[in-house]
């Protein structure tokens, strides 16, 4: 017996024989990225599910074939493919440079969209029965832009160009960050106007874009009064927003603000009150589907409240069909997953040695995790509801395009570890690999006496919060 007692304490328990697995495992050069690629392609793979199981029924009404929808998400998912494909394989100099031309048109096609939604608010453009405003070859509908049979939201090209062009301006700039004025010119303005073009028609894109921006700022290591007076400015701009769009001119404009405002604050009453014929309709609706689907589903397929009862069940609200169908189980797989993209994203920038990658990947990290938070939240009813779709899982072709090219930004990132480039400059993988896949990241340059193992330096304006 006292032989049995003992040998039970010597065997080390099954924690501190996984640990050291785990931690061996994150130890080598590339974890990084492959723990990027595997996490982002099962989510992917469980975005186009979840979209099939979503839309099968309406498309099959609408269209005569279950898989219209999906097929139209498959094409923009390989498209989304050869963006991260292309993006994986430019270095960080092309990046840069390519941030201010991506930003500048975004910021064009918005005011364009802007400018055919003022026109039609004061009645000189007449939208059709599906809400379409056409100018000239251009036509808009709500947060899209049509040319021809090409469309996009520029939102979501606003983003990408915001993550390139802001840590290039901030890399730029270095110490001299810890001044407002350096802050003042380029960074506010552009800032300014972006959340002007933004912020009026989408205030979710808007918040996910100040999000984004601190997490720029706070790699750059900026004070902390900065954030302070940055939440002060954003509380008060979607103030400002909610009250243009209330005291807008036309009838049109009122209810549009009335009912931002109501989006925004019905979260936080009570389901008893909430009357089910306003705005509390889809969130008492998505509720519903959690609840139906308890802890393991109704199974995959089965949801009820898809059939026209869960309103944007495919997009805004996708995450209520994956709690019906999938359960509590399935929501945490996907929230698991994103954990591991938020890991694995902040992991690479504090192990990137360039300021730009560093403050790219924090940049990145922090709108899909934003994006995903604020989606979820509203669904949930623990945020308001703000018509952001959810990232890799809802459909929207733009969303999932810009989407992969991030991914693909952070992949090329992960390889150019210093760890991670010289492993993979010591043992090259073969021409054709490197042909079709990525080349070979450039090598760090060499370590020097007592420095660290490659973790990032001391972030731009080293002076420190305070």
């Amino acid at each position: 017996m006292a032989d049995d007692r003992t040998s039970k304490a010597a065997r080390p328990s099954l924690s501190r024989q996984l640990l050291p697995a785990v931690h061996g495992m994150l130890a080598r050069p590339l974890s990084s990225y492959y723990l990027l690629i595997a996490g982002s392609s099962l989510l992917l793979l469980i975005g186009l599910t979840m979209v099939f199981s979503a839309t099968s029924v309406k498309a099959y009404e609408e269209n005569g074939s279950a898989f219209a929808t999906i097929a139209n998400q498959a094409v923009f998912a390989l498209l989304g493919l050869v963006a991260f494909w292309i993006c994986q394989r430019l270095p960080a100099t092309t990046l840069r440079d390519l941030g201010k031309y991506i930003l500048g048109a975004a910021v064009v096609l918005l005011a364009i969209l802007d400018l055919i939604g003022a026109l039609a608010s004061v009645g000189v453009l007449k939208p059709d029965v599906h809400g379409v405003v056409t100018l000239g070859p251009i036509h808009a509908q709500l947060l899209w832009l049509y040319l021809g049979p090409i469309g996009l939201q520029p939102a979501e090209l606003a983003k990408l160009g915001m993550v390139l062009w802001g840590a290039d301006v901030i890399a730029r700039k270095g110490p001299a960050l810890g001044h407002w004025r350096e802050l003042a010119r380029p960074l506010f303005p552009v800032i300014g106007l972006l959340f002007v073009l933004v912020g009026y028609n989408d205030l979710g894109t808007m918040l996910v874009l100040l999000a984004l921006i601190i997490g720029l700022l706070w790699a750059a290591g900026v004070r902390l009064r900065v954030f302070a007076a940055l939440g002060v400015i954003g509380l008060a701009g979607v103030g400002l927003l909610i009250a243009a769009a209330s005291g807008g001119a036309g009838s049109g404009s009122a209810d549009a603000g009335n009912y931002r405002l109501a989006r925004l604050t019905n979260f936080l009453q009570p389901l008893d009150k909430c009357d089910l014929n306003d705005n509390c309709y889809q969130l008492i609706q998505a509720r519903s589907a959690i609840f139906e689907g308890g802890w393991f589903g109704v199974g995959l397929g089965k949801s009820v409240l898809k059939w026209n009862w869960l309103p944007e069940a495919s997009n805004d609200f996708i995450f209520g069909v994956v709690a019906e169908e999938l359960g509590v189980v399935g929501c945490g797989v996907i929230l698991a997953l994103f954990s591991v993209l938020a890991y694995t994203g902040f992991r690479i920038a504090r192990r990137s040695a360039d300021p730009f990658r560093r403050l790219a990947a924090t940049a990145i990290t922090t709108w899909l995790v934003t994006q995903a938070v604020i989606n979820i939240g509203g669904v949930t009813g623990m945020l308001p509801i703000t018509g952001l779709p959810l990232p890799f899982i809802s459909t929207g072709g733009s969303a999932l395009v810009v989407t992969l090219a991030a991914i693909g930004m952070l992949a090329s990132f992960a390889r150019a570890e210093p760890d991670a480039a010289r492993a993979l400059n010591a043992r090259p993988p073969a021409m054709w690999v490197r042909l079709l896949w990525a080349p070979l990241p450039p090598l760090p340059p060499q370590r020097q006496p007592g420095a660290g193992s490659g973790r990032a330096p001391t972030p731009a304006g080293g002076e420190g919060r305070r």
